[in-house]
C-alpha cells in the first residue's frame, strides 16, 4: 500500500471510523447432536452390524471346519490315497494333485484367451458391434450355471474321446474362468489414464508397443486380481468335474484319463455312512477352504498395489 493510502487510512481511524470486520472462518467441528452428525453415526452403526452379521456364516463355517478337519488333518492324509468303503486311514492326495491340475490347465486356457479379448474390448475396437456383443456374452455368462458348462464340454470333449479325463475338466474350469477374466482385465485396461496412451504414441510407439509396454504393465495389478479371484472360483466347483473328470482313486498319470479333485471327493465321501470317509471329507473340505481363501487374499493384496 502506498504511503498517501497509509495516510488516509490513519485519518479514518482517528475520526472513529469503523474499520473493515474480520473475515470469520466456518466452523469446521462438527457438533455431536447435530441431525447430519446423527443419521452418519445411525448409518455407520448399521453398516457394521450388517457387516457383522453377514460375517457370521463365514466364521461358524471356517470354526466348524477347523474343529471337525484340523483333528483329522496330518500328513497321511495330505498324502495318501483314499481308502475303500471299511478300510481305516488313507487320505486325498490324489485329490490334490488332480485340483491343481484341472486349475492350472484352465487358468493356461482361459488367462491368455482373457487378455487378447480384453484387449479388443478396451484398445483396438472398443465401440464395434463385436466388441459390444461379447462384452454383453461374457456378463451374461458370470451367472451361467456350471453344470451346464460340464454338460456342454461332456458333449464336445468327453463323447469325443470317449472316455473322462483331467483335460476335459480343466476346459470346463476354463469356461467358467473365462469371463471373468475378461471383465477384470479389461476393466483394468480401461483405468490405464489416457495421457499415458496418448504420450506414448506421441513419441512414435505403434499400437503394439503401447499396448505390451505401457497398458499391460500399469493394469497388471487389475489383470491379476481378476485372474486370481477366477483361480479361486474354479478350486471349489464340483458340478462341471461330475460330467467331464468323473474320478479316480489313484494319482493321475495321463491328461486322458480320469482324475480325482477335492471338490467330487467331498461330494463322494460325505454322503458315505463310514466315519473314516466322513472325517476325511471334512479334512478335504478344510483343504479347500484354505485354497480358496488364499487365492482370495492374494487378489485382495494385489488389488490394492499400485504400479
Amino acid at each position: 500500500m502506498s504511503e498517501p493510502n497509509l495516510t488516509a487510512t490513519a485519518e479514518l481511524i482517528a475520526l472513529g471510523a469503523p474499520e473493515e470486520a474480520p473475515r470469520r472462518l466456518p466452523n469446521l467441528n462438527r457438533a455431536p447432536f447435530e441431525i447430519r452428525a446423527l443419521k452418519s453415526g445411525f448409518l455407520t452403526a448399521l453398516t457394521w452390524i450388517a457387516a457383522l452379521l453377514a460375517s457370521v456364516p463365514l466364521f461358524s463355517v471356517i470354526y466348524r471346519l477347523a474343529i471337525e478337519g484340523g483333528s483329522r488333518l496330518d500328513w497321511e492324509a495330505l498324502t495318501a490315497l483314499p481308502p475303500s468303503a471299511f478300510e481305516q486311514g488313507g487320505g486325498f492326495g490324489n485329490a490334490i494333485v488332480g485340483t491343481l491340475v484341472m486349475v492350472g490347465l484352465a487358468t493356461l486356457i482361459s488367462v491368455p484367451i482373457g487378455i487378447f479379448a480384453a484387449i479388443y474390448l478396451a484398445i483396438l475396437d472398443p465401440d464395434s458391434r463385436l466388441a459390444h456383443s461379447v462384452r454383453f456374452l461374457s456378463k451374461a455368462l458370470t451367472g451361467f450355471p456350471s453344470i451346464l458348462a460340464g454338460v456342454f464340454v461332456y458333449a464336445v470333449l468327453v463323447v469325443t474321446m470317449k472316455t473322462y479325463s483331467a483335460l476335459a475338466g480343466g476346459v470346463a474350469l476354463a469356461v467358467l474362468m473365462l469371463p471373468t477374466v475378461v471383465l477384470a482385465a479389461e476393466q483394468a485396461m480401461m483405468m490405464v489414464p489416457k495421457k499415458m496412451k496418448d504420450a506414448a504414441f506421441g513419441i512414435g510407439c505403434t499400437r503394439a508397443q503401447v499396448i505390451w509396454k505401457v497398458v499391460l504393465p500399469t493394469g497388471a495389478p487389475g489383470i491379476l486380481t481378476g485372474v486370481m479371484l477366477a483361480i479361486a472360483g474354479a478350486a471349489g466347483n464340483s458340478a462341471p468335474l461330475l460330467f467331464t473328470a468323473l474320478f479316480s482313486g489313484y494319482y493321475l498319470t495321463s491328461l486322458t484319463e480320469p482324475t480325482a479333485s477335492l471338490a467330487i471327493l467331498i461330494f463322494n465321501f460325505s454322503g458315505m455312512p463310514y466315519d473314516n470317509q466322513i472325517e476325511l471329507a471334512w479334512a478335504a473340505s478344510l483343504v479347500l477352504v484354505m485354497v480358496v481363501l488364499v487365492f482370495n487374499i492374494l487378489a485382495r493384496i494385489i488389488g490394492r498395489q499400485k504400479h
